[in-house]
């Protein structure tokens, strides 16, 4: 399924953004406390991360981290934990905080504009309570993709973010608090083999690419997206999926422009990672400059 277009990605997470954004212009009473990063010796010693965040009016001090900081194939899940304080240090307890993960991908931007370098799918993990000593968790949160989009362009470092707003209204970010950290999903590689029908083409011909992506041992190639570029500034011209055995077909009219050939694979799983082949195929339409 094709992943929902920028605007709409964007729009799921404008609140969110909004509310990080306006935590980076402190006021002369927060700024010796935002943007500091405190890691205990626990968390180091069980390799996970922290990062905490303080609002403008500095009435609290948001942090949030996950045990363990990676995942990998076998091993997706996360204990989400963090502390909710006030500005004093003294715990709060009783503040229901919002956590997200936050898949992110790569852009796609040829022509150096200066736009958002990110897309991002947002999926809501629940909203734990504070506690007597202001600490929050939940347990067991998959790091994974769950939406169905596609993954090309995927980045391995998935964002989980905490967030409480005092009277409830997004619109008033003043009194907003936002944290964030991220957890590395180590994916498996894999490959991709490939034939050409011709090496030397011009304008109206059809080059047909014929190959098979191989995935690791025990993950089903069926499904794989397969791209076929033909244009730098566009990221694909053709797409296709591979059978059940891995096997794809490709064929594309030549255009007189044309001049970058390659493919690149999106497998279904985020712990699995595409592969890119740049084709040995020359245009002898292509303009000189």
């Amino acid at each position: 399924m094709p992943r929902n277009t920028l605007p709409t990605r964007l729009a799921a997470t404008a609140a969110l953004l909004l509310v990080a954004a306006a935590l980076s212009i402190p006021t002369a009473a927060a700024t010796e406390n935002i943007g500091t990063t405190e890691t205990t010796d626990a968390i180091r010693a069980t390799g996970a991360t922290e990062a905490e965040s303080v609002a403008l009016g500095d009435a609290y001090i948001l942090k949030v981290s996950t045990n363990p900081a990676k995942t990998d194939y076998g091993n997706r899940k996360v204990d989400v934990t963090g502390t909710v304080t006030k500005a004093d240090g003294t715990p709060a307890p009783n503040i229901p905080v919002t956590l997200r993960e936050v898949v992110r991908f790569t852009t796609w931007n040829p022509w150096g504009d200066p736009i958002d370098p990110h897309y991002y799918e947002p999926r809501d993990l629940g909203k734990p309570v504070s506690d007597a000593n202001g600490k929050f968790t939940l347990r067991d949160v998959e790091i994974d993709h769950v939406s169905g989009s596609s993954l090309l362009n995927v980045e391995r470092d998935v964002q989980i973010t905490a967030q409480f707003d005092e009277d409830g209204d997004p619109n008033t970010p003043q009194d907003g608090y936002f944290a964030d950290t991220t957890v590395y999903a180590d994916a498996k590689p894999s490959s991709l083999s490939y034939k050409v029908n011709k090496t030397k083409v011009k304008a109206g011909d059809i080059l047909t690419v014929q190959g098979k992506v191989t995935l690791p041992r025990g993950v089903d190639p069926g499904g794989t997206e397969v791209f076929l570029q033909t244009y730098w500034e566009s990221q694909y011209h053709v797409k296709t999926t591979a059978e059940a055995d891995g096997f794809f077909v490709l064929s594309v009219r030549v255009s007189r422009g044309d001049e970058a050939f390659s493919l690149r694979t999106a497998p279904r799983d985020l712990y699995v990672r595409g592969a890119e082949q740049k084709l040995p195929v020359t245009n002898s339409s292509v303009p000189r400059s």
